[in-house]
């Protein structure tokens, strides 16, 4: 069997944040502003990638998509929306327990289950997400890997993580965790990834690396998607066909 690459810590930290993830304003505050920006950069990638009707209401129909490290399932459930069949995976079982609660008063069918990637037994999928998991995981380049795995021939991973710069220092931890914006404890700037760190990591899973993103903090209009990759970057890559 495959050996996790979960840190117990960082899902403890996750875990303990179970509670107020619908929240809004609560300890998540920062991923309930920063989904409406991946779930563009998704639908994009999606819409360019499978040639969809990018003003379809379900682009993603016929799909089998995987979200890791779903926390409460807040991508998981627009993914379901947009049509996939949907299996996300946390550490924290506390997550888990809210997302399914969540999802059936929706009225969403997703298979959440707290299987690490490493040890997921369901085949393949055709759209894998990982948004702000990389940076936590004790083994980024067995993690990269067993995703790889997981994704059919032709298939799609978008990821999203921290560039490791002075800036994203600054905004992230200087200022965001100790100014209550993000939860403090939640980022080690020493594990975060720079784009061509992740990209070879991904290059040498199999994967091809088509498209990489930044994600800025604009004063006008909030998070965007950005030339600038000095704190966060979104990331595709697919997997070739046989």
């Amino acid at each position: 069997m495959a050996i996790a690459t979960i840190d117990p810590r960082e899902a403890a930290h996750f875990g303990a944040m179970a509670a107020d993830w619908w929240d809004p304003t609560g300890s998540s505050a920062m991923l309930h502003k920063l989904n409406p920006v991946r779930l563009r950069y998704i639908r994009e990638a999606a819409d360019w990638h499978w040639h969809t009707d990018e003003h379809g209401f379900r682009p993603l129909a016929g799909k089998r998509a995987l979200d890791v490290g779903c926390g409460a399932g807040l991508l998981a459930e627009p993914l379901a929306r947009l049509g996939a069949a949907v299996t996300a995976l946390d550490a924290a079982e506390e997550n888990i327990a809210v997302a399914r609660l969540h999802a059936e008063g929706q009225g969403l069918t997703i298979d959440y289950r707290t299987t690490p990637v490493e040890q997921l037994d369901a085949g393949e999928f055709d759209l894998i997400t990982s948004m702000e998991v990389v940076e936590h995981v004790a083994d980024p380049a067995a993690f990269v890997a067993a995703l790889a795995r997981r994704l059919s021939p032709g298939g799609l991973l978008i990821m999203s993580t921290p560039n490791r710069t002075p800036l994203s220092r600054l905004a992230m931890i200087t200022v965001g965790e100790s100014l209550g914006g993000i939860p403090r404890g939640t980022h080690d700037w020493d594990r975060f990834l720079k784009p061509d760190e992740l990209g070879k990591l991904l290059t040498d899973a199999g994967l091809e690396v088509t498209d990489v993103t930044g994600l800025s903090f604009d004063p006008r209009k909030g998070l965007i998607l950005s030339p600038s990759k000095a704190i966060n970057y979104l990331l595709t890559a697919r997997h070739p066909q046989d």
